[in-house]
Parts: structure tokens; sequence; C-alpha cells
């Protein structure tokens, strides 16, 4: 089996997979980098406004990067609006976020709620790094590890990774090796059945996930400061837990 060197240091095997309809491979390039450019300006000026609310809101920068996994094991830098505390990584290292993490800032959250602080990344898809579409990548360091331990994880870098994805509108966020072995499930599923049709649904349903999600963060917004209220007054605590009703609402 072949062999390839991934420029973060580490090495693998190269991916097996190939795509059925190798001849959308192009024209989803160039679609890609078509789409970007026209969404670039507003989503630009969306940046800008997103980026000053950070700087207002926490210490540090307002943007962050990360070496990311590309196709065929080519490491590139990522570029995302911050929403955890500045450094929150230095003394633990490349860690997935777990629910209610304590790094995520109060703004950070609405935008990972939302996944707005993934619109910087419509400059990879100019520079021909990623694409609209496709398996989120994954850091060298979390990829050199999974690869051991998960069989056939690097098919889902047969293709270029994408800001959204069919994983990603299906499933939570990573959180341990069994989750990324149900969205690898979906990764390779869709690297080796990529095409035109696939691509617009999984466009389609990213518009009504992101709409939900605004309507979701919308409404959390809205009552807020009831959570800190009800705690000072009533110290059971437990009290949203044991209702299911009262959850869902949530």
């Amino acid at each position: 089996m072949s062999r390839s060197h991934f420029s973060s240091g580490f090495t693998g095997d190269a991916p097996t997979l190939r795509p059925q309809h190798r001849w959308y491979i192009p024209l989803k390039t160039t679609g890609d980098w078509v789409a970007a450019l026209l969404l670039g300006i507003p989503a630009g000026l969306l940046v800008i406004l997103l980026a000053t609310v950070v700087k207002l809101t926490s210490s540090g920068r307002a943007f962050y990067s990360q070496r990311r996994v590309g196709l065929n094991g080519r490491v590139f830098t990522m570029y995302k609006l911050r929403t955890m505390v500045e450094n929150c990584e230095s003394n633990t290292g490349a860690v997935w976020c777990q629910q209610d993490d304590p790094r995520v800032t109060r703004f950070g959250k609405l935008l990972r709620d939302t996944h707005l602080d993934e619109l910087p990344q419509m400059w990879n898809v100019l520079r021909g790094e990623m694409s609209l579409i496709g398996p989120r990548p994954e850091r060298p360091e979390i990829v050199a590890r999974l690869q051991q331990s998960i069989p056939n994880y690097l098919d889902r870098i047969a293709v270029r990774p994408g800001l959204t994805g069919l994983a990603q509108v299906q499933l939570p966020a990573d959180s341990d090796e069994d989750s990324v072995r149900r969205k690898l499930a979906c990764d390779r599923y869709y690297a080796a059945l990529v095409s035109p049709w696939l691509d617009l649904r999984i466009a389609l349903c990213t518009c009504l996930y992101l709409f939900s999600a605004l309507l979701k963060a919308l409404c959390h917004s809205l009552v807020s400061s009831c959570k800190n209220e009800i705690e000072r007054r009533f110290s059971d605590t437990r009290l949203f837990e044991e209702h299911p009703a009262a959850q869902n609402i949530g």
C-alpha cells in the first residue's frame, strides 16, 4: 500500500477510497470557488461585525488559526473566529470540545451554536484548500492518533474538507472515538458517492439547520437572564433536569 507524507511530520497510509463520480470533482472545485467569490463580500462584512463583538466581549485575538489535514493529507492553515478563551490549550494540547465546555466564551457559544465562527473559512475555499461541502478537517495531532485506532480513517481525506458536511448535519460534535466512528461512516459514504444531487441535499439541509440554530439561539438569549436569577432564588438546581418537558423547551 502506498504511503503519503503529511507535512505536519507524521505519516500514514494514503486513502484507498476513490469517488465513483470522479467527473464531478473538477466541476465541484470550480463551483466552490465561484460560490465563495460571490458570497465573499456579504460574508466578509458579517465576519468584520462578529470579530468586533468577539474583541469587545473577551480579551485576546478576534481570529485564530489551526493547522488541519486536507485533501490527500496536505496540511493547511484554517481560520475561524475565536470562540474560546485565549490560549485555552496551552496546558492540555489538542483536545475535543466537550458539552458546556468552560473554555467557551459566552459570545463564543452563540457563534458555535450557529456555526458562524466558520465563516472565515471562505478564504480557505478561495485558496482551494477546502470545499463548501465535505468532511470537516481535523487537526494533524488528532489524525495521527485516530488513524492508528480506527480502520479506514484516512478515507475521509480522499476529497477536500468542507465548511459543512453530511456528518455535521446529522450528528453532534466529536467527543470520543465512538462519535468519530459514527461520523466516519458518513464521511466515507460522502467521499465515495459525492455528486451534485448529494451536495444539493446537504446544502439545503445546512440552510435549514442554520436557520433553526439561529432561532434557538435567539430564544435562549431572550430568557438567558432568568437562569442566574432562578439559580440565585432556588437552591434546587435539579428542577429542570427532573422535568423532561422543560428540557425539550431548552
